[in-house]
């Protein structure tokens, strides 16, 4: 089964970026679906953005023209470019492939802070 690994979280001041990374194990052209999920202490999960095979992508309001979610076949991985970070994006970020009922990643913190 194929696996899911991010990479590229940390501390970044306010207005700062910075860039995830999810690799798959194997290739991602199996997924229909591949996208980022973030949650913060004491809420719940929440789709930050997510990329289909084929259609558009799609963003959080939260996040709208800040990030954005590329996917790249030939490196079997999905990135999150996040910029002019905020406070509330502190959170644990997972990848994920084909929805809440599919494949996690074991996730990565961003904090953002000062």
């Amino acid at each position: 089964q194929v696996q899911l690994a991010e990479s590229g979280g940390g501390l970044v001041q306010p207005g700062g970026s910075l860039r995830l990374s999810c690799t798959a194990s194997g290739t991602i052209r199996v997924f229909d679906t591949m996208g980022w999920y973030r949650q913060a202490p004491g809420k719940q999960r929440e789709l930050v953005a997510d990329i289909p095979r084929v259609g558009r992508t799609s963003y959080a309001d939260s996040v709208k023209g800040r990030f954005t979610i590329s996917r790249d076949y030939a490196k079997n991985t999905v990135d999150l470019q996040m910029n002019s970070l905020l406070p509330e994006d502190t959170a644990v970020y997972y990848c994920n492939a084909n929805g809440q009922s599919g494949l996690w990643g074991q996730g990565t913190q961003v904090t953002v802070s000062s």
